[in-house]
This record gives structure tokens, C-alpha cells and sequence, in this order.
């Protein structure tokens, strides 16, 4: 891209000012730091020159927007033709408030719904279970039964709003819910557009909320991208999720490794199945996170575009281009915002989104302001939209394509992010591959020292966080907390209640036995999960059975 006479003259002009300029300036003003780092600890130079990316090929390395490799992004316009989908994590309590909040959304100009679910329901377990006691509604949604999510989705047209649902190891039962209440309000499964994250290899790495063992939990995985292929085809059965391996601690180049690695990991096992590669791989999306290195951010996301490209056409050779599109979702690093100073999260999260459409994002969550203190109020998830908004409307950064791209500093740390990715994924296959790495702590090993090393960083003051070991402050909190209705926990008991007494026990007991043997057996399991939860067998009464077949999964003791 560069012609090499001009490159060696201005590896003279460089050395020349680096021997008079520079050296007469920091002579009379030193620099702040004898070392300048990223998020990820990575050393950022004084400066960026073409010799930082002197090997760059235009065609084959950057290539057009909505052309291999896509690194520009994988449309033409981008944002141009149509803004990312504004898309609110949002759950809390029960059914009742999270679709008040979910309405709300949508009246302020959110254009598609995120659900989060409390950890009773994320673990499988019925809010009235013994192992549920405590935490109801408290980090999302309490959903035990298909009667929650037909309340959940009152007065919602399913057939005109994406939704994405944050679920993993039971997503499979929680996705037939979904599919079930569409039903219900007259809408076809083949009218349905959303997202379901579904991603368990993530969480034996990152976020650890797994139930079964990891061959039939990806198991469980396949029957829904084999299903969803067939019967849901505008559904993306998998967000094959980095968010949660930087919110444990990861850099930058480990999130978009192990991620692409997890999405690569998730294409073989649907080969293996006995489907084309061409018949799933369109409906495999990604859920990234924003974090404060603004470059480093805007950069992973270039890298991870380049890299599915690549992955997809030459090693898995699928043949439609839309196989080869690495499309995400990005949510804004909930890890980064302070209990200290809150109201200075909006400045994070405005940076961090802004990192993310910069870097030709699909949708977009923006965090609220009050989330390292509760679960965000209707105040602050209203300034937390808005900001998506400004940014589409007032800043310009949805004018064009790529507007970083060709950008020297840009464009070498993308090449660097790229280069770690490779790196870890030889390391990964020389352990056996994605699953015996994470039974071999390999992940987990190498987040954990990333995250110590970000720490110790904070606390010897190598990196400053406003608020928190700079500029602190000691000023009591002004800001409104959300309260939660106090009586949700009966009305969701005795919903739960009601559903028990009022269903056909002996229908149910009929799915539940035919659902046990489609699991002893090969059949696509979510077939039988749809006859279930049309009964009303709860998610507790499913994963019982799901447990007495598959087993249950314990982390070995060398974590």
C-alpha cells in the first residue's frame, strides 16, 4: 500500500526528528508517564507512522464496506441506511414490572427488547424452589413457566420487535417459551426476529452459570441451531458471547479470541450434526464489549470481522457470504462504572458507545448511570437511551463508514489484536481444542492473570480511575435507586401456584416422559421442550429431568 522509497525516507525523517524535535521538547516538558498502556496493558507508542503498518494491503487486509473481508463493516452504508437497533437490557422482579419497563422502552424510541433473568431462572431453578430463596427479580426477570412470559410479552407485537434474551444453560426451554406466547398472540415462529445468547462454552470459561456437562450441554446448543434453521429462520440461535470474559477480567485480544474460538468451536459441532455450514452460520451473531480504551475497542471490532471472514470462507469453506459476517451486539462495560462519583458514568458509557458504533455495531445496550449500585431506575435508563440517541443524531459518527479506518494507530492495533487472536487460537488447539482447554483451566488461568493484572495496576496507581484512586471525592449519593414492588414475591408464588392446580397434571407428567427419552435418545430435543411448556410444566420441572439424564457439571478443584 505504501511505496518502499517513501517509507525509507520517512524512516530517516522519523529518526531525525526523534534526535532533534522530540529531544529538545522533553528535555523542558517530560512526558506524564515513562509508560503510556491500554485497557489491555498493551504499550501504545508516542506515535503512529505508515512503518507501523507498512505490510497493509488494501484489497485483502481492509477491502470495501460489505465486502470480504469486512473489516470496514459488513454493510455498505452501515448507519447510513439504518441506524444500529437501540436495544435496553432490561428485567427486574416479576413479569408484570419488567413489561411495564419493556413499554416504557419502546414509548422513548428503543427499537428492540433485551431480557434479563434473575439467577433463579438463569440456573433453572423455579422461583419457589428451595435453592431460589433470596433472588427473586433481583439481577433480571423471574420466569418459571410459560403463563410468566405470556405476561412478560402482553401488548408487545412480537411479530414487528426483535428480542434478544440473555439465557444460556436453560435457553433452549426459555426459547420455547418465547415461541409458545408468540403462539398464543397468533404470531408464527417464522415470524419471529430475535436473538438468543445460548452461548454455554462461555460460561464454563467466563461467567459460570452452567448446569450440565459440557458434551450435552452443547448438545442442548445444536438441537437449537438445527431448530431454528428448520423452523425460526429470522432467529439467531446463538450471540456467541464475549462480554462476560471481559466483564471477568479479560484484555482485549483474549475476549476476541476466546470468542471467535467459542463461534468457531459452536461451527464444528453443527458440521458434525450433519448440517451445511451454510444452513446455520448466517444466523450466528456476537455480543462484544465496549470497554474505556477507545482505539483498542473500535480496533477488536475491526480485527473480529476480518478474522470470521476469513475463518468461515477458508477454513469451514461456506460458500453465501452472509456465513462470513461477523455481526454483533455491544453492551457497554458494566464492569468500568463506579459506586464512587456515579453521575460520572454517563461519560464512560457515552465514550464506550460511541467506541462501538464507531466500530460498526448492529445494536447497541447503554449502561445506566446507577448500575454498580442497584438495577438501573427508570430516571437513569432514560439518559442511558438518550445517549444511543445524541450519538445518532447530534455527533455525526453515523455519517459515514468506518471513519477510523486507514487511521495509522488504528490500523496497527488492529493488525496487533489480530495477531494475539492467532496466537491463542494455536495455543488452543495444541491442548485438544475449546473444550479440553476449558477443562484444563486454560481460560480461566489466563483471564484471572489479566484480571490481577488490571487490579494491581489501580492499586499501585499505574492506572487511574476517577473516583475512585483519582480526584476522589466524599459526597453522599443524590441519585434515585429503583425500588422494587414489594409484594412481586407473593404474586409470582402464587402464580406459580395457580399454574400447578389449574394445568393438566396428567398432560404434563405425558411431555415430561417423552422429553426424558428424547434426551436418552438423539432427537432434536426442542420438539419435546415446545410440548412441555404448552402444558405448563415449569422450567424447574424440565431441568429435573434434563439433570436425572444428562447429569449435573462440577468445576474441577484446580480452579
Amino acid at each position: 500500500m505504501y511505496d518502499s522509497k517513501k517509507l525509507a525516507e520517512l524512516k530517516d525523517s522519523l529518526a531525525k526528528w526523534e534526535e532533534t524535535d522530540l529531544q529538545k521538547t522533553l528535555a523542558s516538558m517530560p512526558e506524564r508517564r515513562a509508560d503510556f498502556i491500554t485497557t489491555s496493558s498493551e504499550a501504545v507508542n508516542r506515535l503512529y507512522t505508515p512503518l507501523d503498518v507498512a505490510g497493509l494491503d488494501y484489497a485483502s487486509d481492509l477491502g470495501l464496506p460489505g465486502e470480504y473481508p469486512f473489516t470496514r463493516g459488513v454493510h455498505p452504508t452501515l448507519h447510513r441506511g439504518k441506524l444500529w437497533t437501540m436495544r435496553m437490557f432490561a428485567g427486574f422482579g416479576a413479569a408484570e414490572e419488567t413489561n411495564a419497563r419493556f413499554r416504557y422502552l419502546l414509548d422513548q424510541g428503543q427499537t428492540g427488547l433485551s431480557v434479563a433473568f434473575d439467577l433463579a431462572t438463569l440456573m433453572g431453578y423455579d422461583t419457589d424452589q428451595p435453592e431460589a430463596l433470596g433472588e427473586f427479580g433481583k439481577c433480571g426477570v423471574a420466569i418459571s413457566s410459560l403463563k410468566d412470559m405470556e405476561i412478560l410479552l402482553a401488548d408487545i407485537p412480537l411479530d414487528k420487535v426483535s428480542t434478544s434474551m440473555t439465557i444460556n444453560s436453560p435457553a433452549a426451554i426459555i426459547w420455547a417459551m418465547y415461541i409458545a406466547a408468540a403462539e398464543k398472540q397468533g404470531v408464527r415462529a417464522d415470524q419471529l426476529r430475535g436473538t438468543l445468547q445460548n452461548d454455554i462454552l462461555k460460561e464454563f470459561i467466563a461467567q459460570k452459570e452452567f448446569i450440565f456437562p459440557p458434551h450435552p450441554s452443547m448438545r442442548l446448543v445444536v438441537d437449537t441451531m438445527e431448530y431454528g434453521s428448520n423452523s425460526v429462520p429470522q432467529w439467531n440461535t446463538i450471540s456467541i458471547s464475549g462480554y462476560h470474559i471481559r466483564e471477568a477480567g479479560s484484555t482485549a485480544a483474549q475476549e476476541l479470541a476466546f470468542t471467535l474460538a467459542d463461534g468457531l468451536e459452536y461451527v464444528r459441532w453443527g458440521i458434525a450434526r450433519g448440517m451445511d455450514v451454510d444452513e446455520f452460520a448466517p444466523r450466528l451473531s456476537f455480543f462484544f464489549n465496549a470497554h474505556n480504551d477507545f482505539f483498542e475497542e473500535i480496533a477488536k471490532y475491526r480485527a473480529a470481522r476480518r478474522i470470521w471472514a476469513r475463518e468461515m470462507k477458508e477454513t469451514f469453506k461456506a460458500k453465501n457470504p452472509r456465513s462470513w459476517l461477523c455481526r454483533f451486539h455491544t453492551q457497554t462495560a458494566g464492569v468500568s462504572l463506579t459506586a464512587q462519583q456515579p453521575e460520572n458514568n454517563v461519560v464512560r458509557v457515552a465514550i464506550q458507545a460511541l467506541a462501538a458504533v464507531l466500530g460498526g455495531t448492529q445494536s447497541l445496550h447503554t449502561n445506566s448511570l446507577d448500575e454498580a449500585l442497584a438495577l438501573p431506575s427508570e430516571h437513569a435508563v432514560t439518559i442511558a437511551l438518550r445517549t444511543q440517541q445524541i450519538i445518532a443524531e447530534e455527533t455525526g459518527a453515523a455519517n459515514t463508514v468506518d471513519p477510523l479506518g486507514g487511521s495509522f494507530f488504528v490500523e496497527a492495533q488492529t493488525n496487533r489484536i489480530e495477531a494475539q487472536a492467532y496466537a491463542y487460537f494455536r495455543r488452543i488447539e495444541e491442548l485438544g481444542g475449546v473444550i479440553p482447554a476449558l477443562e484444563k483451566g486454560f481460560f480461566q488461568s489466563e483471564i484471572s492473570d489479566a484480571a490481577y493484572r488490571y487490579q494491581r495496576e489501580i492499586d499501585n496507581g499505574t492506572r487511574r480511575i476517577v473516583g475512585v484512586n483519582a480526584y476522589e471525592e466524599n459526597k453522599p449519593l443524590t441519585i434515585p435507586i429503583l425500588q422494587m414492588d414489594p409484594n412481586g414475591y407473593n404474586r409470582q408464588i402464587a402464580r406459580l401456584a395457580e399454574v400447578r392446580r389449574t394445568r393438566d397434571a396428567g398432560r404434563v407428567g405425558q411431555a415430561l416422559d417423552r422429553l426424558r427419552i428424547a434426551c436418552l435418545g438423539t432427537e432434536n430435543s426442542m420438539p419435546f421442550l415446545l410440548d412441555a411448556v404448552r402444558a405448563y410444566a415449569t422450567l424447574g420441572e424440565i431441568i429435573h429431568i434434563m439433570k436425572e439424564v444428562f447429569g449435573t457439571y462440577e468445576e474441577p478443584t484446580w480452579i
